[in-house]
């Protein structure tokens, strides 16, 4: 169990982020390849990680540097999830470049004690290694992640929606206690499901938010309580299960209600909301939304009384304008011919 815990001044300096991290992006993508474990909500993802890996100097390169310092374990280097990786990737390899090396040593240690670290970790104090580091951090992310960039917003922009109702409606109080159900907001402590029994005392520094795409389930924080705190959770219902039938699902929205449904929905709404906007009772709104929710197009969350229903990113790409003319499509065949050229094969 992780026990946050908050000040007064703490309440007024808690963020979320508006944008994904992209470099806790990075890492529990790295773990959704190194378990079975909810590798169904990623289906897709995975199948086309897999094969962009397969074979290729980035898979042996994958498999040689970022999964033995990136591990899914209880622990791994703070200084690869550094503060500044919310302004952009740049930023935060920039970071990881700029880290002393005594802090690197001290990391690197820990993680040789906590689950095993490679002998050729220790060189990561050598600001020349961690530029390789750097160089497979990003190639990873161009390949793996970039590609899911929109979705992964989209997510993002989902779950702020439902933050913000939450916040509006029942304060900050509110929103702590409809982050995840791996959290229990006890004023004033954050009750987080963990995978050690610790205390984080925030001592006015406030808590940045961090709704991650690749999260699976748990939520996360850094090892050292003397950084910026932090905490990365599961965006919420971003990734659901298959549809039982969703061919008789995507039929029915086809409606001319459960369009104008789904387009109210872009801004999040409660039930009641939604059936005054409609002009129908409670009960058929609520019928609107499970059908929409069954085709995976909206996720809905309870707080308190009401529930609050936002778009998944199939419910907002299915508002988003037609995609590109027949040259821009030419253009990124292109693209895709010459990265596919540039491959080095291998085993990953």
């Amino acid at each position: 169990m992780l026990r946050i815990h908050f000040t007064a001044e703490d309440l007024a300096r808690i963020r979320v982020a508006s944008t994904p991290d992209p470099l806790w992006e990075i890492t529990f993508s790295l773990h959704r390849l190194q378990t079975s474990q909810g590798r169904w909500a990623y289906a897709d993802w995975h199948r086309s990680t897999r094969a962009t890996l397969t074979g290729t100097r980035l898979g042996a390169a994958v498999r040689r540097v970022l999964i033995p310092v990136l591990p899914r374990a209880r622990y791994w280097p703070d200084f690869l999830s550094p503060d500044e990786s919310a302004d952009g990737l740049e930023r935060g390899l920039a970071a990881i470049l700029d880290t002393p090396p005594t802090r690197v040593a001290q990391e690197v240690g820990l993680l040789a004690r906590s689950s095993g670290a490679p002998d050729w970790a220790l060189r990561l104090t050598e600001r020349g290694s961690r530029e390789e580091l750097v160089r497979v951090l990003r190639a990873y992310h161009e390949a793996v992640v970039a590609p899911h960039h929109d979705r992964m917003c989209e997510s993002l922009a989902g779950e702020r929606v439902l933050l913000s109702r939450a916040t509006l409606d029942g304060g900050v109080g509110g929103l702590l206690t409809g982050l995840s159900p791996a959290m229990r907001w006890c004023p004033p402590v954050l009750h987080v499901d963990y995978v050690e029994d610790r205390d984080l005392n925030l001592g006015g520094r406030g808590l940045r938010l961090v709704p991650s795409y690749f999260c699976w389930q748990s939520p996360v924080s850094l090892a050292d309580d003397t950084l910026r705190p932090v905490l990365v959770y599961p965006v919420h219902g971003s990734r659901l299960p298959a549809p039982a039938c969703p061919e008789a699902s995507l039929s029915a929205l086809l409606g001319r209600t459960r369009a104008a449904a789904l387009r109210t929905l872009a801004l999040g709404a409660t039930t009641s909301e939604l059936a005054r906007f409609l002009g129908v009772s409670p009960a058929t709104a609520t019928h609107h939304t499970t059908v929409l929710r069954d085709a995976g197009l909206i996720t809905s969350r309870r707080a308190q009384n009401t529930m609050l229903h936002a778009l998944t990113p199939l419910g907002a790409a299915m508002l988003r304008r037609p995609s590109p003319g027949p040259r821009a499509e030419r253009d990124a065949e292109k693209g895709a011919e010459k990265g596919s050229a540039t491959a080095v094969r291998s085993d990953f």
